[in-house]
């Protein structure tokens, strides 16, 4: 409730969304980011380390029938998921919704987000 605040919005794998949205929404949260990096459940339940199969694609289904800004993150590995983006098209393709396929970045912690962005140019 603080003046000028438009937007509240949460980045979840869905996991645990479920049991918590109706507390989020309550505190006003309008807008989700859904992290969904594989279509694939075993790939799924490899990234987020629980059993879930199909669940990320259950998950944005449910929330396209919710008053909410919905937005798909899907990071993009080589070796991975890449061969996935097609299917991510097609899936998302008619839906009323945003995707947005992100680059994986390997960081280390040996360098600070300086000289990462300096080595850009």
């Amino acid at each position: 409730k603080l003046e000028g605040l438009k937007t509240i919005a949460v980045t979840t794998n869905g996991i645990n969304l479920a049991r918590l949205l109706p507390r989020l929404k309550e505190a006003g949260l309008n807008a989700i980011n859904i992290s969904l990096d594989t279509l694939v459940p075993a790939k799924f339940e490899f990234i987020v380390r629980r059993k879930g199969t199909g669940l990320g694609k259950k998950v944005i289904l449910r929330l396209l029938k919710c008053p909410l800004f919905l937005q798909v993150n899907c990071v993009v590995m080589r070796g991975f998921n890449e061969d996935e983006l097609l299917g991510f098209v097609d899936f998302t393709k008619d839906l009323p919704l945003d995707v947005r396929f992100i680059e994986y970045m390997p960081f280390d912690g040996k360098q600070s987000c300086f000289e990462i962005l300096h080595g850009m140019e």
